[in-house]
């Protein structure tokens, strides 16, 4: 994607690549400038037409932006448009029309997880649909109009050895790629992301119950990938009633799992039941929650636990319930330094795996995409307005929303 002559480092081998396959065209063309990015809902603009059509994206826009740390964002009409000529190669613009409210913008926004550079646009769930690609961007796989979403991940490398094996999250770059962390998220109007990682929606999908699968869905679908699914296993998943929870349920039947939903709550234990948990246990009705969820599951325990609960207590407990030879992924990302206690002995004796797992790859969110374009998995979710984000954020940090909030900007 790179014109101009030089070639950014670690980019030589793909480089390369695209040369010889003809990607990139003959070296007198890499030279030719061509100043007029796409824009809008067209294909890009001859050299005729370029100056009559400039592109009708804002100075300014709405945004809900992390000034300091606490629990409110700041809202604003004012925020500054990145504008299609002052795009990267690469980069694309994305005017944004759903936005989903997740667990860990709660920590990010009050400060659990560190530093942030105020002000920073909040948000790392998004869908839209592109409205320019910088100049000189070759091999794009979107184009101008094309309806996609974005990811926690703005980018990573695409070179590494990890980006090869199909685990972009643990890319070096991917460090500092996170979407209203460390650059600029979706609560806003509009937003830049890259061409190679914003990720093309099945055209069945509905816009607002297909915002929550890019980050909820591809991460909960990930890591029951990492739990070494067999059809017929039982899954234990503690927090199957919030936002990640709720889709496991449907991805893991889908698998031919059997679900044990532990949550809390008469409303949760309805959604978890009706998505297709054959158990529910309310961990704050049971008075022995190692021994119910072992009773649930033939006496032994589940195969695999997913711990999507983003508090300790559950990592804790699955060292006891899970069946030996089973699998537990941790995935719920808790506010601040939170420490796992597993005794050595417990862990050697039953052979437990133990696995971390963080969103997932492009390939990830194209195939949990697909299972829900399939009518496999269904968001359970409710549409507020953009200006209604506060009160959004205090409803999910008192746990007190059964599936997912996403706004419509």
């Amino acid at each position: 994607m790179f014109h101009g002559g030089k070639i950014p480092a670690g980019c030589f081998v793909r480089y390369v690549i695209d040369y010889f396959t003809g990607v990139i065209p003959a070296p007198s063309l890499l030279n030719r400038t061509e100043p007029t990015p796409q824009t809008q809902m067209g294909d890009a603009p001859s050299e005729s037409s370029a100056a009559a059509a400039p592109p009708s994206v804002p100075q300014h826009a709405r945004a809900a932006l992390i000034a300091s740390f606490g629990p409110e964002l700041t809202l604003t009409d004012s925020h500054p448009v990145v504008q299609p000529s002052a795009l990267k190669p690469g980069q694309c613009l994305i005017k944004i029309d759903y936005a989903g409210v997740c667990h860990s913008d709660v920590h990010i926004i009050e400060g659990g997880w560190g530093p942030v550079d105020f002000p920073r646009v909040a948000g790392h769930e998004g869908m839209g649909r592109v409205v320019a690609i910088g100049a000189n961007t070759v091999g794009s796989p979107v184009a101008v109009g094309d309806r996609v979403g974005i990811k926690w991940l703005a980018t990573t490398c695409l070179n590494c050895e990890m980006c090869r094996t199909g685990n972009e999250p643990c890319c070096a770059i991917a460090k500092t790629m996170g979407h209203g962390y460390q650059v600029d998220g979706c609560y806003a109007d509009y937003q830049v992301s890259y061409v190679d990682y914003v990720t093309p929606i099945p055209a069945e999908l509905d816009s607002a119950a297909a915002t929550p699968l890019l980050c909820a869905g591809v991460t909960i679908y990930k890591a029951l990938k990492e739990s070494n699914p067999k059809v017929g296993n039982w899954v234990a998943i503690p927090g199957a009633g919030g936002g990640l929870g709720h889709l496991g349920i449907q991805y893991a039947v889908a698998m031919g799992l059997r679900v044990i939903a532990i949550d809390t709550g008469e409303a949760k234990r309805d959604l978890c039941l009706a998505l297709g948990a054959e158990k529910w246990i309310d961990f704050k009705e049971s008075k022995d929650l190692v021994q119910d969820i072992q009773a649930a599951a033939d006496g032994l325990g589940p195969h695999s636990a997913v711990i999507a609960a983003s508090n300790p207590g559950p990592l804790d407990q699955a060292v006891h319930y899970i069946r030996p030879k089973g699998t537990i992924v941790a995935v719920g990302l808790p506010s601040g330094p939170v420490k796992m206690t597993v005794g050595v002995y417990t862990l050697i004796a039953k052979c437990i795996t133990i696995v971390g797992s963080a969103v997932g790859s492009r390939q990830d969110a194209i195939e949990a995409l697909a299972l829900a374009a399939r009518g496999k998995v269904k968001c359970q979710l409710v549409v507020r307005p953009f200006e209604q984000v506060n009160s959004c954020l205090s409803e999910l940090s008192a746990q007190t929303v059964a599936g997912r909030i996403v706004l419509k900007m």
